[in-house]
């Protein structure tokens, strides 16, 4: 949102710049506040979705969903050229120009250059919205045409078909355009469709669950319902998931990017449970999903996916982390993004998921330890590592041991601590956070993964404040947020339970904080 002429002139009072000033201060000392992960630099992210990312001429572009104090919900607009450092931008988009304000969507780049946000037009019965920038992306211009698909109530359409038979149609959360042979095509989402006939004892199977809606246009403007994009398998989710904030982008082969592969990835939320992803074939405009997974399996912690194909081909993703402490607005802030995460298709037409290579820029201070068998009667302090600014890489054999990994935020006691773990038994990457902090979401989530005979355990480990992620061997990860009470919670040990574990290497790092406060 441009600022109006009159403030572009007038000048900035000593009162407003002693006010910025301790605000950032403030945020320095908030020991709640990551340095690395990127948080909304002021103000509301509730919800704080990622939305509207692109990348056009070496620069990532990112919106992020905060309601603006007095304004209402708007998109925030950063940039970067190498994921770790943002340029803020002016807010893209907000209220005005026919709606209350924006909520989450997603971008599209044209070839001549365009760039096009697709967003959900709040509120009642308004509809999807488009708006359009050129580069350097800093004003964005609402389409006259919005809203380019128009709802009958909040969140749906109700119409007809060609037989002038009655359909109910989702008209909130669209997806990211995309454009193949000259049409462009945009999916909407459900959870309004969901809530108003999918939930009752006798809705037929096919309105249950989730589901999207597929449309088209040639002009940008004038958007045709084309039908159902994909059936949902009830063994994968069940009745009660719907399906918002969608992505849908083809799979690139390896980390590095290159060539796409013949299968795409379809992210998305269901609100109770977070994200999830469909992996499938995409043809005649239908998407015919082989393999089902999800990002979270105890909550919706790791939520609102948002991802897109670099220069490099790689497929790049963010969720927001949703757990707050609570006082937020007291605090002046909310709203965490998990690390970017790249995507790419496995050997055995498997999700891979790995942090950015960038993240590795940010290491200093590196640690190292010497080869060493953890038992349960004697956990293995890692000395000297910053315990609230890390990565921490480990690789363990597992031998006859039952439960194998590393504790973090430690406190000296170990009251206070955070485990993650892989349960051979269970078959699973684990994260227990119920004796982590004095706020939060106090459980323990377990994520489906295991090793084949012989294959050595790979930890990669990133704490920052109140952020941990695990990530295990490029096929599984488990991000949330923890909030200790203790300052003195830094320590960090790996442990081994059941057993004997031998672990092969052990490396350490600060990492560098990229935030600005």
């Amino acid at each position: 949102m441009a600022e109006s002429e009159e403030q572009k002139t007038e000048g900035v009072s000593e009162e407003v710049v002693q006010s910025a000033r301790w605000l950032r201060e403030r945020f320095l000392t908030d020991r709640w506040r990551p340095r690395y992960h990127f948080c909304m630099p002021e103000d509301m992210g509730e919800p704080g979705d990622p939305n509207g990312a692109f990348y056009a001429n070496g620069r990532y572009h990112l919106m992020y969903l905060y309601n603006r104090c007095g304004v209402g919900f708007c998109w925030g607009h950063i940039s970067s050229i190498d994921l770790l450092h943002w340029r803020y931008h002016p807010d893209a988009i907000g209220p005005g120009n026919g709606d209350e304000g924006c909520f989450s969507g997603g971008a599209f780049l044209d070839e001549d250059g365009t760039a096009h946000l697709s967003y959900w037009m709040l509120w009642g019965p308004r509809g999807i919205g488009l708006a359009q920038s050129t580069p350097p992306y800093d004003v964005w211009t609402k389409s006259e045409a919005n809203p380019v698909i128009r709802s009958t109530e909040f969140g749906i359409t109700e119409t007809v078909d060609a037989e002038g038979a009655p359909l109910i149609l989702g008209s909130a959360d669209p997806s990211n355009i995309w454009k193949k042979d000259g049409v462009y095509y945009m999916l909407t989402g459900n959870l309004l469709v969901l809530n108003k006939i999918g939930r009752l004892p006798e809705t037929p199977l096919e309105e249950q669950g989730d589901r999207l809606y597929l449309f088209e246009s040639r002009d940008l403007k004038t958007w045709d319902y084309r039908h159902v994009f994909y059936q949902r398998n009830p063994d994968w989710t069940d009745r009660s998931e719907d399906n918002m904030c969608p992505s849908f982008l083809a799979l690139p082969t390896c980390a590095e990017g290159g060539d796409p592969s013949d299968k795409y990835l379809l992210l998305f939320i269901s609100h109770n449970i977070g994200c999830q992803y469909y992996i499938g074939t995409y043809q005649d405009d239908h998407f015919f999903p082989e393999t089902h997974g999800r990002m979270t399996w105890a909550d919706n912690t790791y939520f609102a996916p948002e991802a897109l194909i670099d220069g490099q081909g790689r497929q790049v993703m963010w969720a927001w982390l949703t757990d707050n402490p609570g006082g937020d607005k007291e605090r002046g802030w909310s709203g965490v993004y998990g690390l970017p995460r790249t995507l790419w298709l496995g050997e055995d037409n498997t999700l891979r998921i790995s942090p950015v290579k960038e993240i590795e820029r940010l290491r200093i201070q590196p640690l190292s330890w010497q080869e060493t068998s953890v038992c349960e009667e004697t956990p293995y302090p890692l000395a000297g590592v910053v315990g609230d600014a890390c990565e921490i890489v480990i690789e363990a054999e597992v031998g006859n041991a039952q439960r194998v990994g590393i504790k973090v935020r430690c406190s000296p006691d170990y009251n206070e601590e955070t485990l993650l773990y892989y349960d051979v038994a269970a078959k699973a990457l684990v994260f227990d956070s119920t004796k982590s902090g004095v706020a939060g979401r106090k459980i323990v989530e377990r994520a489906p993964f295991s090793l084949a005979p012989s294959e050595k355990l790979c930890l990669r480990v990133f704490v920052d404040c109140s952020v941990v992620e695990v990530f295990a061997n490029n096929r599984q990860a488990i991000g949330r947020r923890v909030f200790p009470g203790n300052p003195d919670s830094l320590n960090v040990a790996l442990f081994a339970e059941g057993g004997t574990a031998q672990f092969v290497s052990i490396e350490a790092w600060e990492i560098a904080p990229t935030n600005p406060f």
